[in-house]
């Protein structure tokens, strides 16, 4: 088996606000796995700023697993604990070269064009005039659940965005989620959500910063909005100390993006504690391409979780690898007549 890797930037089509800064573009990692004449193709979607991973050794610490190929999986996994971005690009591209296909992961009937996944329109930071032109274009496009990232511009804005949305869509007709990405102090936090509140919101992601959980807790006692763990999830990887955040916050929804939380196999653990404390949840891409996208929808089609996931990030950029992935009507289909544009991989 001989491994081949290589860096990939995406370009955003439009400037992507978030309250961690603006997104211009997106480096990814693409990894080729070769066996005989059989391909597997992986990604490593890095998210600068986000990622637990991102560290100057990330480059070396590819090389090292393209001088190591030959070694366990179980013993390769261990080895990049500390990158939960090749943990998954590695589980992926494992999966892809046991497949026929390397790109039909999970056959079923998502990839049979038979059931769409439902997805949440996602509405980008920026003035108030960009995020209300977002949101006409995604309600138009027949979503039903939109997602806002806030907590970038002034906070009456966004309120008034949010009444916007309400004057003209019941909780019935539309359903709205806010991510604020832990722009919210401690000591405004309780305030604030309490006047999100009044335009009737489904789930609030990460109102404050990670890693205070005392305080998340308290907001998830008080809040009048159910609140989603997001950013807290990444950079845990031991079982007690998973069963110790969910336990110590009592969060009602928790939300899942393998590449940051160490792909699958993390994300399934994470599940399986959720489902036994009643916590439900969804799974988001995290700017992945469509290879990585692919391999996150199909892998989601098989859990049966009826909620809206984040998946609806594959239009984003003008240089996407051509892929069956299309967004139509609030849903994610695949389209088997559009092929794979495998030439980047050979």
């Amino acid at each position: 088996m001989k491994l081949h890797f290589f860096p990939y930037h995406l370009q955003f089509k439009f400037a992507a606000g978030t309250s961690r800064g603006v997104l211009n573009q997106k480096e990814t990692w693409f990894l080729v796995l070769k066996q005989n004449e059989k391909v597997g193709i992986g990604e490593a979607g890095l998210l600068r700023g986000l990622s637990i991973d991102d560290r100057p050794d990330y480059e070396g610490k590819l090389q090292w697993l393209q001088q190591n190929i030959h070694l366990p999986y179980t013993q390769l996994w261990e080895a990049l604990h500390e990158f939960p971005s090749i943990q998954f690009g590695l589980e992926m591209a494992m999966k892809s070269l046991q497949s026929e296909n390397p790109f039909l992961l999970f056959p079923s009937n998502f990839t049979n064009i038979e059931t769409p996944i439902p997805i949440n329109g996602l509405v980008w930071m920026g003035d108030k005039h960009w995020m209300k032109k977002q949101i006409i274009q995604k309600i138009e496009d027949g979503f039903h659940c939109i997602k806002l990232k806030i907590g970038a511009i002034d906070f009456e804005e966004e309120l008034a965005l949010l009444k916007f949305i309400r004057t003209h869509f019941t909780e019935k007709d539309l359903e709205i989620r806010v991510d604020a990405n832990g722009a919210f102090s401690p000591s405004e936090a309780l305030q604030k959500l309490e006047k999100i509140s009044q335009y009737n919101i489904h789930s609030i992601e990460q109102p404050i910063a990670p890693k205070q959980w005392e305080t998340m807790a308290d907001l998830c006692k008080q809040s009048p909005i159910p609140i989603a763990l997001d950013e807290e999830l990444i950079g845990i990887w031991d079982i007690s100390e998973k069963k110790a955040i969910l336990e110590s916050i009592h969060p009602h929804y928790l939300i899942f993006k393998p590449t940051l939380i160490g792909g699958w196999q993390h994300t399934e653990q994470w599940i399986d504690l959720a489902e036994k404390k009643s916590i439900q949840w969804w799974v988001t891409s995290a700017l992945e391409s469509n290879v990585g996208l692919n391999a996150i929808a199909q892998w989601t089609f098989i859990k049966s979780n009826p909620l809206p996931q984040g998946l609806g990030t594959g239009s984003l950029y003008h240089n996407n690898i051509q892929s069956p992935l299309n967004v139509g009507n609030g849903n994610l289909t695949y389209q088997s007549k559009t092929s794979w544009d495998f030439s980047l991989f050979r």
